[in-house]
């Protein structure tokens, strides 16, 4: 039995990712009514789906902002609609299941997701999670011109071949863009920030899930592994990993 605390679940002024579209797939109907009360007490609009064929369809029909995904389902189970999703989008992610073994995690995160909430869960928490998920995929709304408006040129960073929109989420190797989730953008993101620094894999899980440093250390290595796996088929490897501590910025030649 999953009970739902409303207290907390309001939105919050500031919360840019307010009024957000999620997809609720699971083929239990009273999880997915938990999961849609807690999401809609917090201002975000839900969709439903209960089994991962209907969740193509919704998909392909709403275009929803976040995607909360039951791995054991008929008809499709989870991971292939997520890698059904991911063959074609960045959409987040967030893997609901009862399947707690961390491999299972693992496996969740390699496939693309971008974070993975065991049964039985706290509705709280899987708000707190899908909104930290949705800040890290929103971009930073432009500063107000104070005077006549000026063209702002978008935020990237650079390093050798290797370059990152902070506007649009994208990555670029020899300006061939390199599709990445949410998360994998921000361990990049995080690494770019300070080249040549070695990061723990501690710092890395701050800069990649900055409102919920719960994740373990072999969760930031799956992501790594993907990042680097999608750059080495473009023919970049932009991670270098340093034994016995973490990671730092390759040389990105």
């Amino acid at each position: 039995m999953w009970l739902v605390n409303a207290a907390g679940l309001g939105q919050t002024s500031h919360d840019m990712s307010a009024g957000k579209t999620i997809l609720v797939v699971d083929d239990d109907a009273h999880i997915r009514e938990v999961v849609r009360f807690a999401l809609e007490k917090a201002g975000y609009r839900t969709l439903q789906a209960g089994d991962g064929r209907s969740a193509i369809e919704v998909f392909e029909k709403d275009a929803p902002d976040l995607v909360v995904l039951d791995i054991l389902m008929p008809e499709m189970d989870g991971t292939d609609v997520c890698r059904n999703l991911r063959s074609r989008s960045r959409v987040p992610i967030v893997f609901l299941s009862s399947k707690d073994d961390e491999v299972d995690r693992i496996v969740g995160l390699e496939l693309g997701g971008d974070d993975y909430i065991t049964k039985p869960f706290s509705p709280r928490e899987l708000v707190a999670r899908v909104r930290a998920v949705l800040r890290r995929a929103t971009p930073e709304p432009a500063p107000a011109p104070e005077d006549a408006p000026k063209p702002r040129k978008p935020k990237v960073l650079e390093c050798g071949k290797l370059a990152l929109d902070l506007d649009r989420f994208q990555a670029f190797w020899e300006g061939r863009e390199v599709v990445l989730t949410v998360t994998e953008f921000g361990i990049l993101r995080t690494l770019m920030g300070y080249h040549g620094k070695v990061f723990t894999r501690s710092e890395l899980m701050d800069g990649a899930y900055p409102e919920q440093n719960i994740v373990t250390e072999r969760t930031i290595d799956s992501h790594v592994r993907r990042v680097r796996r999608k750059f080495a088929e473009v023919g970049g490897d932009p991670i270098e990993t340093v034994h016995g501590v973490g990671y730092k910025l390759g040389s990105c030649a």
